[in-house]
């Protein structure tokens, strides 16, 4: 299959697809699509931006098209689970546009909003429920929300959701939910924990993969420049002289850090903004619209809008600092190289972040390329390096054994005393 015509969709749904621009199938919707009409569980993976929201979201709203009626109060016919408030807004923006012809509910839920607010829209029931897993715990506890009767549940960037702690709020969710419900879980790398989160929730899943697991898209090309962490500020700043005019993501590996990277490009005459965990929703979302209508040239942000920044213009990712987690790099720079287009990711790497990188580039299997000299490896790195090759470290004295040892000169180490026996030193005559 190579269009969404020849998926055999419902009148409407067909229609809205081809009105949005949607035609040719992606890889992975090509795969998953019709195993997930067929009503298998799907265990999909495949690199951001290769559109995995319609992947699972075209066989949710194909089935709710097929069992006409308003849900009932407090239900939802489809649950869509996601790490960030950015990417939940994202996918139930894409699916709202798909549905808008449709006499479907979509609604979301996060954290941030107001909870009786949320609390009584879901009172009337809606069709598409798209949540964080701590809000709808949050509801859950509170009777606001019935899953009894919920049909599909899909977990988004699931390795994601297992980095922050998801697997717990997983553990309270899914006892509410329907055991013949379908499940599909979708994600852009894959780990050992993961394999066994679709062993326990997922019933006989087909595994669609359309690119090894962690591999970065083809379309980024990737750089790496070596350079002092006191010299970063004014790196960046000449990389953006370098890209004016492109809508640009950086990313700081803290909320502080992100902030006051932005306030000094704005000082500096940027057209900068940002998005963090200190900044409400409203914020949040305001930050990334100015980003995406081209009022701001340049986005600052912190990891958790690596998933939720869905922007096809976006020409270049910068990593003001190397993520500690590897997984997080190939999350990063896929929010560039979207929709076919391509796109540049330059990180800059100071000394302590050498083994981020080595870890990155173990996890794409394959280096990055480096712009400019590569400083020789530091006192301290050479050390670890020799160690590492050398065998286990030697063992440390205690500042009391040097005591002894000094009490006791020609004692190269400790010797273990044998209870009640004297000790004497005989050279000391």
């Amino acid at each position: 299959m190579q269009t969404f015509q020849d998926l055999a969709l419902e009148p409407t749904l067909a229609a809205s697809l081809s009105a949005g621009g949607f035609t040719k199938l992606t890889p992975i919707q090509a795969q998953a699509i019709p195993l997930a009409l067929n009503g298998n569980d799907i265990l999909g993976l495949a690199q951001t931006g290769t559109g995995k929201t319609l992947a699972f979201g075209v066989p949710i709203i194909q089935a709710a098209l097929l069992r006409p009626g308003k849900p009932t109060p407090k239900t939802t016919k489809a649950l869509i689970l996601a790490p960030t408030r950015e990417l939940v807004n994202q996918i139930a923006s894409a699916l709202a546009a798909l549905t808008k012809q449709m006499k479907l509910r979509v609604t979301t839920v996060v954290g941030g909003a107001s909870l009786g607010k949320q609390l009584n829209i879901l009172s009337k029931g809606t069709d598409i429920l798209v949540a964080t897993p701590g809000r709808l715990i949050d509801l859950l506890e509170r009777g606001g929300i019935d899953l009894s009767t919920t049909n599909h549940l899909v977990l988004d960037e699931a390795d994601q959701m297992l980095d922050i702690g998801f697997i717990h709020a997983l553990r309270k969710i899914v006892p509410y939910l329907s055991e013949t419900r379908q499940t599909m879980l979708f994600s852009a790398t894959m780990s050992k924990q993961m394999e066994g989160l679709s062993k326990t929730y997922l019933s006989d899943p087909q595994r669609v993969e359309v690119s090894p697991p962690g591999i970065t898209a083809d379309l980024v090309k990737q750089s790496v420049q070596f350079i002092d962490k006191a010299k970063k500020p004014f790196m960046l700043r000449e990389i953006l002289d370098q890209h004016k005019g492109i809508p640009t993501l950086i990313f700081s590996r803290t909320k502080h850090g992100a902030e006051k990277l932005k306030t000094g490009l704005v000082v500096d005459g940027f057209k900068a903004t940002s998005v963090h965990g200190n900044k409400s929703q409203g914020q949040r979302d305001r930050a990334i619209k100015t980003f995406r209508s081209g009022e701001m040239d340049i986005l600052v942000a912190t990891d958790v809008a690596a998933r939720g920044i869905d922007i096809p213009g976006v020409g270049l990712v910068i990593n003001y600092e190397l993520p500690n987690v590897a997984e997080s790099y190939v999350h990063r720079i896929g929010r560039t190289a979207r929709a076919g287009r391509s796109g540049k990711a330059i990180s800059l790497c100071a000394a302590d972040e050498r083994k981020h990188l080595k870890d990155i580039e173990k996890l794409i299997k394959m280096p990055i390329e480096t712009i400019g000299e590569v400083p020789p490896q530091s006192a301290e790195e050479s050390k670890n390096t020799s160690r590492r090759g050398n065998g286990p470290k030697k063992k440390r004295f205690h500042p009391r054994d040097k005591m002894k040892n000094a009490q006791n000169p020609g004692n190269g180490h400790r010797h273990r005393r044998g209870k009640g026996k004297a000790h004497s030193n005989k050279t000391a005559a």
